[in-house]
């Protein structure tokens, strides 16, 4: 592997985990209502646990309100004891052929508890960000070791891989803050 290709790929493993930082801030409540707040619940449908929004029509009539239509009404015990098992903290009412969850406004303290949560979710991303250019340090080092590449090159690809990381970590910082500030909006 070469060193533009150990770049290509630092960089394209820097931007999925950018990727799934944001995928995990979306699943982090904000007192709105969004078919993110599901991800991750499963219901029992027919012996096997299938997610909730391949079951059910995941639709937001109202800002605080999520409406759950399953495709099929057989299902929509299972898919209202799963939401009840979550972790969500949200009773759904069942209205004979879906669910509706009303979701309460946030309390303060609990805005900064999700705040707590964001920050922890952030640092995990920039952690796994670094990890990635260690990673890529270690590769290029190796090259070196093997002859394959010149120490100038080298030290120049971690330059740049450095200044790649800074850049996503920054993009990191930036998401954070735009979803802290969601948070704490009254």
């Amino acid at each position: 592997m070469s060193l533009a290709d150990l770049a290509k790929d630092a960089e394209h493993k820097m931007k999925k985990t950018v990727e799934a930082t944001q995928h995990d801030f979306s699943t982090i409540r904000t007192g709105r209502a969004t078919p993110a707040l599901l991800d991750g619940i499963t219901a029992d449908y027919y012996g096997s646990p299938t997610p909730i929004n391949q079951l059910a029509n995941l639709s937001i009539p109202e800002p605080r309100q999520l409406l759950i239509t399953p495709y099929d009404r057989s299902v929509l015990g299972a898919v209202e004891k799963a939401i009840k098992n979550s972790d969500i903290n949200i009773n759904p009412v069942n209205t004979g052929t879906a669910l509706r969850l009303s979701i309460p406004p946030l309390t303060e303290e609990r805005r900064k508890e999700f705040v707590k949560v964001l920050h922890k979710k952030a640092e995990e991303g920039r952690v796994a960000v670094r990890n990635i250019r260690r990673d890529a340090n270690d590769h290029a080092r190796a090259l070196v070791k093997k002859g394959e590449v010149s120490e100038d090159d080298s030290k120049r690809a971690q330059d740049s891989l450095q200044k790649l990381t800074d850049r996503y970590i920054a993009e990191i910082d930036q998401i954070s803050r735009a979803k802290e500030a969601e948070l704490l909006e009254v």
